[in-house]
């Protein structure tokens, strides 16, 4: 039984246009009126608009009013609106809609608002406000609508989209022919896949959800048989931080973590990684390394252990030595950063691991050379991948697909992993079927050894967790958002043009701190 409140509950859940769909009628069903409903949605996206653009500041208000529901809700807070004294005026492209649509529009003319076909009727508004299509669409938008929302598109004035900019398919984000860029966007009820879709994102703007009151059970209905995809915010990063630790305990009982990275060409890549976990509170790091790097290594990291590993010419691990090769020694192994494919040798012995294994960068790309299905799908230990888009696309060339949350669940299906997909909005799949998004990043963070970073901080993690009693999928997205959070608070006291990969290791510390 489910016994959060319903905001608390509801927050994290994103849905598809049937999931949605379901949950709504589940509504009705047991007899929540539909009129009800549109004046309840309303009266919250009214409140929004007064507070973004009270009249005091402006005083005309354009509104678009589609056929559907999502129309019929831009004419109750066409009303709303007017009846707080702005100027409202009723762009209606198409001569049809539903009955509840109609009679609101009946009513606003009745108020003295004028209904219009003619897009200039919007031309002097301050502000508009699309309610033309929401969740659901599939078809394009064509011909004189798709050229009434490029003419929109082309004006400087904010534009408020109901639910989803009309034009956007609601789980993939792709563009239906033309789609409404909107400055806002208020989500509506629970989160839709678009928002978390690179290729929607030029078109939202400023994302928020209005929580107007689902009834948990209807979530739980709905969502409870399938595997759920849910977004990882702060405040639920932090619920799972600090990791739990018992008064009396020692280092290697808080994690012992073996780093296999670095070469003579890349030796920041392994420093970083190293700097990440420490980070994360592991209890002990043991880094395997070309021999050449270990004067550095000791520099930056005095507390680490440090394996000399044999070098090829061009400095690249040629092989692990023997002890680095007792797994039962570690909790976790990170393999990748800085390696360069001359270390692809260590591949095989690197699957033999019985420990939870995260592989990033080089080791990604030494594993797309083979059959990534073939080569990960028969590890019995955790296995999580931690591509950017490039390395992904060179993994599953099949997967080369626009819809990135289905493209990954696939490759998890496919190799038995859990797989975070770097990003704008950094997708996690877990095999054990949990689904995350991560939504509040920075660009700052596009900097070169950022992913070494966050490979080092999400291994630590690993390493300390009982893995039984939290997935793996989650404490990556935990681990990301961790890092996503550095890279906010480093922007906003340096630059967002950019935070460097070891300032940024400087900022881990406090994400966990801030309540």
């Amino acid at each position: 039984m489910i016994n959060h409140t319903s905001t608390s509950y509801i927050a994290p859940f994103v849905v598809t246009a049937t999931e949605m769909a379901a949950i709504e009628q589940r509504m009705f069903n047991a007899g929540m009126p539909v009129a009800a409903l549109m004046e309840k949605v309303a009266g919250l996206i009214t409140q929004r608009v007064v507070q973004l653009y009270p009249p005091s500041k402006i005083s005309q208000v354009g509104m678009i009013i589609g056929p559907g529901h999502n129309g019929g809700d831009a004419a109750v807070v066409a009303r709303e609106l007017f009846l707080q004294g702005y100027s409202v005026f009723l762009y209606r492209p198409l001569n049809k809609g539903k009955e509840l649509t109609q009679a609101h529009l009946d009513y606003a003319t009745t108020l003295g608002m004028s209904v219009s076909d003619d897009l200039q009727t919007l031309a002097p508004c301050e502000v508009i406000i699309d309610g033309l299509f929401g969740f659901g669409m599939t078809r394009s938008l064509q011909g004189e609508l798709a050229t009434a929302v490029e003419t929109l598109n082309q004006w400087s004035t904010p534009i408020i989209s109901i639910d989803l900019p009309s034009g956007i398919h609601t789980d993939t984000g792709q563009v239906l022919g033309s789609a409404i860029a909107a400055t806002h966007t208020f989500c509506l009820g629970l989160w839709k896949r678009a928002f978390f879709q690179d290729q929607a994102l030029p078109y939202i703007g400023q994302a928020e959800l209005l929580d107007f009151g689902i009834p948990p059970a209807d979530i739980e209905a709905v969502l409870g048989q399938s595997p759920s995809l849910k977004r990882m915010n702060a405040n639920l990063a932090r619920s799972f931080l600090p990791l739990p630790r018992p008064r009396l305990t020692h280092k290697y009982k808080q994690g012992h973590l073996l780093i296999v990275a670095g070469s003579r060409q890349y030796a920041g890549g392994v420093i970083l990684t190293a700097l990440g976990a420490r980070s994360s509170g592991v209890g002990m790091v043991t880094i395997a390394a070309p021999a050449s790097l270990k004067p550095m290594l000791v520099t930056h990291l005095p507390e680490a252990l440090i394996l000399e590993c044999p070098e090829t010419d061009q400095g690249a691990i040629a092989n692990l030595p023997e002890v680095g090769k007792e797994w039962d020694r570690y909790s976790t192994v990170a393999f990748g950063p800085g390696l360069t494919l001359e270390a692809q040798s260590l591949l095989p012995q690197i699957l033999e691991t019985t420990t939870p294994l995260i592989i990033d960068a080089d080791g990604l790309n030494a594993i797309a050379q083979s059959n990534p299905s073939e080569t990960l799908k028969t590890r019995s230990a955790t296995t999580i991948l931690t591509p950017h888009p490039g390395e992904f696309r060179r993994l599953f060339p099949h997967l080369d697909n626009p819809d990135r949350i289905s493209a990954v669940q696939t490759a998890v299906a496919e190799t038995n992993s859990h797989i975070l997909l770097k990003g704008a909005i950094p997708v996690i799949a877990g095999s054990d079927q949990r689904n995350w998004v991560i939504a509040e990043s920075t660009p700052a963070l596009a900097r070169g050894g950022s992913g070494d970073v966050l490979t080092g901080l999400l291994a630590g993690l690993i390493a300390q967790s009982n893995l039984e009693q939290i997935s793996p999928a989650t404490i990556t997205a935990t681990a990301g958002v961790w890092h996503a959070q550095a890279g906010i608070i480093a922007s906003q006291q340096h630059s967002e043009l950019g935070v460097d990969a070891f300032t940024l290791t400087q900022y881990l510390s406090e994400f966990p701190s801030i309540s």
